[in-house]
Parts: C-alpha cells; sequence; structure tokens
C-alpha cells in the first residue's frame, strides 16, 4: 500500500504524468487558438465576399444611366404631313433615307439586303443612324441617375442645352446582336460572342480527352517508382503555374508560324478566311487548350485517385480486364471530379487575354467567324479595347459586355454542373 501510494507521487515529480490543472490549461490554449482561426478564416470570407460584391457594383453602375444625345438632324424635321418619323410607313421612309444619304451608300445598302425585303424597323433604324446622326454628348452612372437626378438634369441642361436626356440601359438585344463598331450607340458584341463560343468549343475538344487520358494513364498504369514517370508528374505540375503569356509564345511559335499551313486553312480548297495567316480561331484554341491541359491532368488525377479500390478489386474479382474496370467503374465513379476541374479549367480559359493577343486575336472586326480557319475576337479583348477608348461611353460599352461575358460564362457552368449532377445521379442509381 505504501509503495503504490507512493508510485504517482514519484511519477509527477518526475514530470511524467502532467496534473489535471495543466491538462485543463493546455485544451484551453487550443481551444483559444482554434476560435482565432475561425475568425481569420471568417474575415477573409467577408473580405471576398466584400471585394466580390464591389466589383459587381461597379460593372452594374456603369452599365445603367442616365445619357445625353445631340442629334446632327432633330427627327421632328424629318416627319411627312405632320406624321411624326416612328409612324410613317415603309416606302416613306425609304424616301428619306434616299434624299439624306450619299447613292453610293445607298448602294451598298442595297447590295447587302434589297429595300423591298427590309421590315419597316430597319429602314427606320438605318434612318436614325446615318440622317439623324445622334451622338453622345455625356453618361451619367446609375447611382448619379438614381440619387442625383435633379443635378443630372441641371448639369445636362447646362454645358449641352441642346441634348436630349434619357435613361438607357446599354446591355440590349441590340448589344448582342449588333457587331462591333466605332460608334458607342451602334456597337455591339455579336462578333466576340461568337469568337468566344468557338475558341472555348476547340478549347474543349482537344484538352479535355487528352488531358483525361493522360490522367487514366499516370494513375492506372504508369509506374510512380520510375524515374521518367516522376519526371512527367513533377512537370505537369509545374506547367500548371506557368504565366499565360508563356502558353501565347508557345502558341505563336508553334500554331501560328510551324503550323501555318494547317492553321490557315491554306490546305483546303475553300476551307474559310485564308488571309489570316495563322492567326486564326484554331490556334487560339489549341493555344488555350495547352494553358488548362495540366489543370484538367491533375483534377483528374485527383478524382481518379478518389475512386475506391475497392471498385477495382470487386471488377478483377468478376474476370474483368484492367481496361473494363477502368471504363466501367472507375471513370463513371470519377467523372463528376473530372468534369469539376474541367468547369474551373474553362472559367480560366475564357477570361483569358494575353495569349490571345500574341497568338494574333483582332481588336477590332466586323464580321463573325465562320468556321475554325477565320480571323477572331472574344469578349475579353473587346473589354479591353473599350476600356482602353478615352470617351466615357466606350466604359459603360465595356462594363455592358463585362456583363455579357459572366451571363456567358455562367451559362457554360451551369450546364457542366448539370451534367456532373446527371453523373452522379447515374452512379447513385447504379
Amino acid at each position: 500500500m505504501a509503495l503504490r501510494s507512493q508510485q504517482p507521487v514519484a511519477q509527477r515529480a518526475a514530470g511524467l504524468m502532467p496534473s489535471r490543472a495543466i491538462s485543463h490549461k493546455q485544451v484551453k490554449v487550443r481551444q483559444r487558438r482554434g476560435h482565432i482561426w475561425a475568425v481569420i478564416f471568417q474575415l477573409a470570407l467577408f473580405s471576398g465576399i466584400i471585394a466580390l460584391g464591389a466589383l459587381l457594383y461597379n460593372i452594374v453602375n456603369q452599365s445603367f444611366g442616365y445619357v445625353a444625345i445631340i442629334n446632327e438632324i432633330d427627327p421632328a424635321e424629318l416627319a411627312v404631313d405632320g406624321v411624326p418619323l416612328n409612324e410613317l410607313p415603309k416606302d416613306t421612309l425609304t424616301r428619306i433615307l434616299e434624299t439624306n444619304i450619299s447613292k453610293g451608300l445607298m448602294r451598298r445598302y442595297e447590295n447587302d439586303m434589297p429595300f423591298t425585303e427590309r421590315s419597316r424597323e430597319n429602314v427606320h433604324e438605318l434612318i436614325l443612324e446615318r440622317v439623324v446622326e445622334p451622338q453622345v454628348a455625356a453618361t451619367w452612372s446609375l447611382a448619379d441617375s438614381i440619387f442625383a437626378r435633379t443635378r443630372v438634369f441641371e448639369e445636362a441642361k447646362e454645358k449641352y442645352p441642346d441634348s436630349h436626356v434619357y435613361f438607357r440601359s446599354w446591355l440590349t438585344t441590340n448589344f448582342v446582336s449588333k457587331a462591333q463598331s466605332s460608334e458607342p450607340l451602334r456597337a455591339g458584341v455579336r462578333t466576340a460572342i461568337f469568337g468566344s463560343l468557338w475558341v472555348v468549343a476547340i478549347t474543349i475538344l482537344f484538352s479535355f480527352p487528352i488531358g483525361v487520358g493522360a490522367a487514366i494513364y499516370l494513375e492506372e498504369y504508369a509506374h510512380k517508382e520510375r524515374f521518367l514517370n516522376r519526371l512527367i508528374q513533377t512537370n505537369i505540375n509545374n506547367l500548371a503555374g506557368v504565366p499565360s503569356i508563356i502558353y501565347g509564345m508557345l502558341g505563336l511559335a508553334i500554331f501560328v508560324r510551324m503550323l501555318e499551313v494547317f492553321t490557315s486553312g491554306s490546305f483546303l480548297d475553300g476551307g474559310g478566311d485564308t488571309t489570316a495567316n495563322g492567326r486564326t480561331i484554331i490556334s487560339a484554341g489549341l493555344t488555350l487548350g495547352l494553358l488548362i491541359l495540366p489543370l484538367i491532368i491533375i483534377n483528374g488525377q485527383e478524382a481518379i485517385r478518389a475512386v475506391p479500390h475497392s471498385l477495382r478489386q470487386a471488377g478483377f474479382g468478376l474476370g474483368a480486364t484492367h481496361w473494363q474496370v477502368i471504363w466501367h467503374h472507375v471513370l463513371p465513379g470519377a467523372m463528376p471530379g473530372v468534369l469539376t476541374g474541367t468547369i474551373l479549367a474553362v472559367s480560366r480559359a475564357i477570361g483569358e487575354t494575353a495569349p490571345l493577343i500574341v497568338v494574333g486575336a483582332s481588336t477590332f472586326i466586323a464580321v463573325d467567324p465562320n468556321g475554325p480557319f477565320s480571323k477572331f475576337t472574344v469578349l475579353p479583348i473587346q473589354i479591353y479595347q473599350w476600356t482602353s477608348r478615352p470617351q466615357d461611353e466606350f466604359r459603360n460599352l465595356a462594363a455592358a459586355a463585362i456583363l455579357v461575358l459572366l451571363i456567358l460564362l455562367l451559362s457554360l457552368n451551369a450546364s457542366a454542373v448539370l451534367l456532373r449532377n446527371r453523373f452522379n445521379r447515374n452512379q447513385a442509381n447504379a
């Protein structure tokens, strides 16, 4: 009994058994540290939300607001027998247009589309563009238009007495359906939207199968202890962090110059616009495909690695071959993760500007792309070109184009999310 009572005392004296007070103090220290880190993470989250909110506010604030317009000719002067311009029939509108513009411009419109086939609204729009010729005198933000409306009208009356002030949304159906123009009231992003869709489609078709195939090889077939495979894996991880401008230079050297015969479409008879000298949609798509390829491979490897090994062992136990196990068990289980990585990679590609500038994207082009061998522009290039213009109204156009880009990006991501959820449901049902 004496020896048993002395043993804990001896252990505490030697420092081998911590006291209850010391243990309770250490628990409090760990809890306090965990609480501090939780607060730090919450502050980081709130900071990100505030930054995103400020960005969206700035974009929306520039996309709507009052505009002061000065017309070269007052539409009231074009009234016929007291009938205002917007109520005149098509034949009268055609005569007004023929009287007020040059014969050469009239012939060009006739060659583009005969006036007998044009609608009344189209002829009326031509009169507004070429005869009335409205010009933007000043623009105001959405916040000023709402909270300082009186000051806006007083400023417009004082500085631009001949102007007409009205509330304008720069994001309209005409903005989406019209091509680029040097006149802000007639400028649109149709050509840039088509260019972005073409480039993204080629990027996905090139990088997705190659990236998934490389991920399958590295995880299912490659021996990780071999030096060559470890070297490949290390380089893939390093390529994911290479600046995008480097990929642009690589695309310029390989796709634009070395493979010019292919990327320009000159090897085909009537294969598209062959005057682009390799600076075409397919060069841009392949360049962005190389850019996101490491991201798809890495995310694909993680998704394949997350599939339980018991599924593989069950397939092998039933006599399936290695490829049958991969195709019927591993890939369906990994596909949601693969699609998630692809979404992130495409989101990066659709917003890239630097590599496309190097490859040869046009900053001003009014012709829609008609194939992979056409000249092109994309929405980020269009936004960059407008933000570099000194006129305030082009910044409003850039803000509206950013909204179009966000809508396009969210639509593509939503499609990928729906496809991923479908794979999840199929896997759960199986």
